[in-house]
């Protein structure tokens, strides 16, 4: 009796993890689907570019983009980029072995920007920026090279956040990651078709998904980038207030010009009293819910002229 109560405990536990998976999944094809259209990514007769940098992020774009070109009413291609950038102990076989067995077409761009990178940087110090700069150039060519007219990144939700808070804190200005740019040349189209999707998900669905991960050797153990400090941070928040960090991501696309401080993005020097009541504009003052209630035990109340 005890062994059919176990096999039935075991089906039932079998039942909900597969239950459970199915339904990341799709949650994350109706949050890739959400982005793609919310910002018009991607269009009838595009070809794709997806680069697959081997880390989870990339592998979950490309399979949830596979599944949505299956199920779109629209026609597009993909084709998987990898560039090899010549990293020590680089597994080269990984990827073109997975890509044969979903049966993707791709191409792998090898470019020793690992060299240059170790050359002009000294040790110790952050890799990151030179090594992008290197990556884009060579991806743009490539895309280029395989008539790509737009070009499909990882980033994920807390991707965007954390370049919005490094750019605040450490650079001086409100810019984030956008979900859909023309590239820095003009010639390209970026989409990040997981720009709703939580990092935590993308997590997730590389463990059920068994993807064969491959770590960057050239900047993974960086530990102390500024990068990690303000995804600590956001985790932090996240696990101390929930729903904090998806008000802040929200909030990005919920801008109120006029209540900033940027002169080239609304006409202060112009603006004037005319008079006129405006019912869809803000308040100067605080809303009488955000005033101290004189009801307060020790607080006394002003008195009114």
């Amino acid at each position: 009796m005890s062994a059919v109560l176990n096999d039935e405990t075991d089906n039932k536990a079998v039942e909900k993890i597969a239950y459970e998976n199915n339904k990341l999944h799709k949650r994350l094809c109706r949050l890739v689907g959400q982005a793609i259209g919310d910002f018009n990514m991607i269009e009838d007769g595009d070809k794709v570019m997806v680069c697959l940098s081997g880390g989870k992020d990339s592998y979950a774009l490309l399979d949830i983009l596979m599944t949505l070109r299956e199920r779109a009413p629209i026609k597009f291609e993909l084709v998987a980029v990898n560039l090899d950038q010549k990293q020590p102990n680089f597994p080269a076989e990984v990827l073109p072995a997975y890509l044969d067995k979903i049966g993707i077409p791709y191409h792998i761009e090898n470019q020793d920007t690992y060299s240059i990178v170790k050359r002009l940087i000294p040790e110790g110090k952050t890799t990151c920026s030179l090594c992008s700069r290197l990556r884009r150039g060579i991806l743009y060519r490539v895309a280029d090279e395989l008539g790509c007219n737009k070009i499909a990144l990882g980033h994920h939700r807390d991707d965007i956040l954390e370049t919005f808070f490094l750019n605040m804190f450490f650079g001086a200005k409100i810019k984030g990651m956008p979900a859909k740019l023309v590239s820095d040349d003009g010639k390209h189209m970026v989409i990040r078709p997981m720009a709703y999707v939580k990092e935590v998900d993308t997590e997730r669905y590389a463990e059920v998904k068994q993807f064969p991960i491959i770590p960057c050797d050239l900047c993974g153990s960086q530990e102390n980038l500024q990068r990690k400090q303000i995804k600590a941070l956001m985790r932090e928040w996240e696990k101390k207030h929930p729903g904090r960090v998806e008000n802040i991501f929200s909030a990005l696309s919920t801008v109120v010009p006029s209540h900033l401080m940027d002169r080239a993005l609304f006409g202060f020097t112009d603006l004037k009293a005319d008079g006129l009541a405006n019912p869809l504009g803000d308040i100067a003052f605080d809303e009488e819910p955000c005033s101290t209630p004189a009801t307060v035990p020790g607080i006394i109340p002003l008195a009114r002229e």
